[in-house]
This record gives C-alpha cells, structure tokens and sequence, in this order.
C-alpha cells in the first residue's frame, strides 16, 4: 500500500487523479491522506468523488472513504476493463478531470474500445475546458500514439453545469516518447468568441477586444462569433498554430464579469506564453503529458513555458508508483526543462 499525503506540493485534486490512474496502470493500491488539503474546501467535492466512483468502476476496485468531503481515501485496484460507461457528475463539476483520470487505463490496460458519456460542466473556472482538450490535449495524445474522439453534444458551465461530452478511446499498445526542445515558428492566431443563452453582442464585445489587443503580435488574427444552445455562460478561445500542436488559450466568463475581462484572461495568457521564447509546452499541456511520457518507451525531454506547483507536484506522485528518471529543470514560475530517461 502506497502511502500518500495530499498535503504536499500544490495540494489540490491533481494528487487524486494522477493517483487514481497510476494505480489502475501499476495494480499498486494507495492510501490517500488529506485529500485537498490545501484548497478552501478540503475533501472529495463531486468531481472528485466521481473520479474516485469512475476509476473504480473501469477497474474493480475496492474502496474506502469514498464519500462527499471525505479526507481520506483508500484504493485498491483490480483489472480494468473496457466497455461502454456513463459517469453523470450531477453539477457543473469538470468532466475534463473525469476524463483524466480514466483514459490511460483505458488505453493501455485494455484490449477493445471504450466509449464514455461524461456529464456536467465542460468550461469551467480550474480546469481544461473542452476545446483545450480537443485542440492541444488530444492531439499530444495522438503525437505519442494514443487515439482519442472527443465530442461536446452540448456545453456547461458554471453553476449550472449540465454539458454532455462523448468520448471513444482506442487500446494502445505502446506509448512513444517526446522530444520537443524548441518552440516553432507561430504565424497565425485563429479563435472563436461565444456565447450560450446570452445575448450575441457579449460574443462580439469579447472578439472585438481580443483582436484589438493581440494587434500588438503583429501575427495574422482571425476571430469568430458564435452562438451555441445551453447555457447561460460565455467562452473566448485563442488558438497559435504552432508544430507539432496547437496551443490553445481561453477565458471563461462568470456573472458581473465583464466581456472584456474575459478577452484579457485569454490575450494574457497567450501573451505569457509568446513572452517565454524558449518553451514549447504551454504550462497546462505540460502538467498532462508527463504522465503518459512517464509510461512511454524511450527518453523524453520537453522545455514548457514556466514550471508550475501543478507540473512539480505530478513528478512527485508519479515517482511514487513508477521506478522511472523524472527531473524538472528551471526555478518555479520560469521558463524549465522536463526530462524522462
């Protein structure tokens, strides 16, 4: 039984996830004390809880503490098997981090197809929203040789949540490894400004904002307007056309939130990024493919935008179920160096 405190590094529901997965892939069972001790609602909040309810289901595990706002958790694995699932959060909980949680066994301990219906918010504040996933996660995904089809049936957002995300994940038989030292050439920025159950103006005042201020790039812009069903919520999202990926930016917006606001969220974002010449993983991508490059065969070695807490904190839990040479090079909130021997 590995014995993990969740106190330690960033603290938050990362050490959950990563934890979840690995023991699924490793057959490691794990102790996990003070769940989310470091955020100001500690314990297993929805998300968290189906996660913890959805890595069980795909691979027989037992459990204990599995309850709302529980602090301690224990998780002993079985064989993971693949199927057809459906895990409804019932809240505008991530279904991104459900997701997390469950792809890579899927992928690499199973035989056949799964297919998943994740329910509940799809842009959310703390998390990856939909389109991130589909526009950089995936892709990465594929460039190591893991095969993923996202669908967005409808979107949700907070509070109200109710988005419905589809899912197809291929077995994989081997993971390759990354190497990805410099950032490529960026020409083009291409985006989308939307809106759902809110006025279409909203989407335009976002867009108009973004390319007014993404002028100073002098890269080619192209921002368009779009008006989905569901909601009420708001999303302006910035896509660089760099190789082998793309790297994508987004803000969210939230009620009083100014429509500006939520174009500056995004345009800072892809500012910081552009500003750190020498990284070629955005920090978000960089906290999500270490995991499965950990597994990959061969050396890896990336240079990410700025080394997070988040990014650190995923070493450290990996370290702990897989016997593998993870070090991360470059002061936290810089510009750094992953390398996986």
């Amino acid at each position: 039984m590995i014995e993990i405190d969740g106190s330690f590094g960033e603290g938050g529901g990362q050490i959950l996830r990563s934890s979840l997965a690995l023991s699924l892939l490793t057959g490691k069972a794990f102790h996990l004390r003070n769940v989310r001790a470091r955020r100001p609602k500690p314990g297993l909040h929805p998300q968290h809880l189906m996660s913890v309810r959805a890595a069980a289901t795909i691979g027989q595990a037992e459990l204990r503490g599995a309850a709302l706002h529980s602090t301690d958790l224990v998780f002993e694995p079985g064989a993971v098997v693949p199927g057809k699932y459906h895990f409804p959060i019932g809240t505008a909980g991530a279904t991104g981090l459900v997701l997390h949680t469950i792809y890579l066994p899927l992928a690499l301990r199973a035989s056949t197809p799964s297919e998943l219906v994740l329910e509940g918010g799809t842009h959310v504040t703390t998390s990856p929203c939909y389109h991130f996933l589909d526009t950089s996660w995936r892709p990465y995904l594929e460039h190591l040789g893991l095969r993923l089809k996202l669908r967005m049936v409808r979107p949700g957002f907070y509070p109200r949540g109710g988005g419905r995300v589809e899912v197809q994940v291929q077995p994989c038989a081997r993971l390759h490894g990354l190497q990805l030292a410099k950032r490529s050439p960026v020409s083009a920025i291409a985006g989308f400004s939307a809106v759902a159950g809110l006025e279409a103006p909203i989407a335009r005042r976002q867009a108009r904002r973004a390319a007014y201020r993404l002028e100073s790039t002098g890269l080619k812009v192209a921002i368009r307007e779009e008006t989905w069903d569901g909601g009420p919520g708001t999303v302006l999202g910035l896509t660089l056309n760099t190789a082998p990926v793309p790297t994508f930016f987004f803000g969210l917006g939230a009620r009083g939130k100014p429509a500006e606001r939520v174009a500056d969220e995004a345009v800072d974002a892809l500012l910081d990024y552009l500003k750190s010449e020498t990284g070629a993983v955005d920090t978000h991508s960089a906290d999500q493919i270490v995991l499965p490059l950990a597994l990959a065969d061969g050396p890896s070695e990336f240079s990410v935008a700025a080394t997070t807490q988040h990014l650190l904190t995923n070493i450290a839990v990996i370290r702990r179920f897989v016997e593998r040479d993870i070090v991360c090079e470059g002061d936290e909130g810089q510009p750094g160096v992953v390398r996986i021997a």
